[in-house]
C-alpha cells in the first residue's frame, strides 16, 4: 500500500465509525421505542398550553437584516483590527514598514467610517422607520 494513502486510513475509519455511530442510533430508536397509537392531538405542536393558530413564524422586518448586517461588518472591523494591532510595534520596528502599516489600517477604518455616515444619513440604525 502507498504510504500517502495509508495516512488516511484513520480518517477512513472514524468516517465510518460516525456513520455507524448515526444508523445505529437511528436503528435503535426505531427497534426500542414506543410504539402507541397516533391521533390528531398528539400531533400536534405545543406551544404553552395555547392552541397553534396563524403561522408558525412571522415575518421581520427589513430594518432588522439591515441592522444585523452592519453589526456583522463592524465585527468583521475588529477581527481585522486585533491581529493589525499584536503586530502594530513590531512593525514600527522595522522603517520599511513604518508607515505603510500605519496608512493601512486608516485607510480601512476611512472606508468603514464613511460607509457608518452612510449608513446615519440612510437612517439604517433608526429602529422606528
Amino acid at each position: 500500500m502507498d504510504t500517502q494513502l495509508r495516512e488516511y486510513v484513520p480518517v477512513l475509519l472514524l468516517a465510518l465509525v460516525a456513520l455507524a455511530f448515526a444508523f445505529g442510533t437511528l436503528l435503535v430508536s426505531v427497534l426500542l421505542g414506543w410504539k402507541s397509537k397516533r391521533n390528531k392531538i398528539k400531533d400536534t405542536a405545543y406551544e404553552c398550553g395555547m392552541l397553534p393558530i396563524g403561522e408558525g413564524s412571522t415575518r421581520m422586518s427589513v430594518k432588522f437584516y439591515l441592522v444585523a448586517m452592519l453589526f456583522i461588518l463592524f465585527d468583521i472591523e475588529v477581527v481585522f483590527l486585533y491581529p493589525w494591532a499584536v503586530v502594530y510595534r513590531e512593525m514600527l520596528a522595522d522603517p520599511a514598514t513604518r508607515n505603510l502599516i500605519l496608512f493601512a489600517m486608516l485607510s480601512f477604518l476611512g472606508v468603514l467610517f464613511i460607509g457608518y455616515l452612510y449608513a446615519l444619513k440612510k437612517r439604517a440604525f433608526d429602529w422606528k422607520s
